[in-house]
């Protein structure tokens, strides 16, 4: 099966969130981070994290639905939910390798990355903005999309091991 996703390069994320707003002005009709569907973290200072689903080539969080309200998108393999089905019980967010789903603000249901319908509002204002932090893939199904369904503090902590050293290393 051929699919897309959104591959992230940590090390180029500004921080600027552009992201975010332009996720949530796509889905929400105004601009409401709290409600986007892409979420940058800045656990440590200089740490920016891009945080969305990955569309794990086994999906734990449609799988783990106890009512079926998770579904992949057959043409862009998104996981897709039914917002009538939805009982809010977290299934998905537990059973998420990095935590990705979260219940929406407004009606508290699970709310995923849906690729905006193959054509990712965040992966273009990432690009205009010169960043390339994300980028859309076309490929089939990897599992090296699984390095991307981690826990956004795990990324941050390997990502400042990276850029700044391990702790009292010598910089030089």
């Amino acid at each position: 099966m051929t699919s897309i996703w959104i591959v992230r390069d940590y090390e180029n994320c500004s921080g600027c969130r552009r992201c975010e707003l332009a996720c949530s002005f796509h889905h929400e009709g105004w601009m409401w981070p709290e409600a986007s569907r892409v979420r940058v973290f800045m656990p440590f200072p200089g740490v920016e994290v891009p945080h969305l689903c990955a569309q794990c080539d086994d999906y734990p969080c449609v799988e783990s639905c106890p009512v079926d309200a998770l579904s992949v998108d057959a043409d862009t393999t998104a996981v897709i939910v039914d917002r009538d089905a939805c009982t809010s019980c977290g299934a998905c967010y537990r059973a998420c390798p990095g935590t990705v789903p979260f219940l929406h603000p407004a009606d508290n249901k699970a709310t995923i990355c849906d690729l905006c319908g193959g054509d990712p509002e965040c992966v273009k204002v990432c690009k205009e903005a010169g960043y390339n932090c994300l980028r859309l893939v076309h490929e089939g199904m990897s599992p090296n999309r699984k390095l991307f369904s981690r826990n956004p503090i795990e990324v941050a902590k390997d990502l400042a091991v990276k850029m700044f050293g391990e702790k009292g290393e010598e910089v030089i």
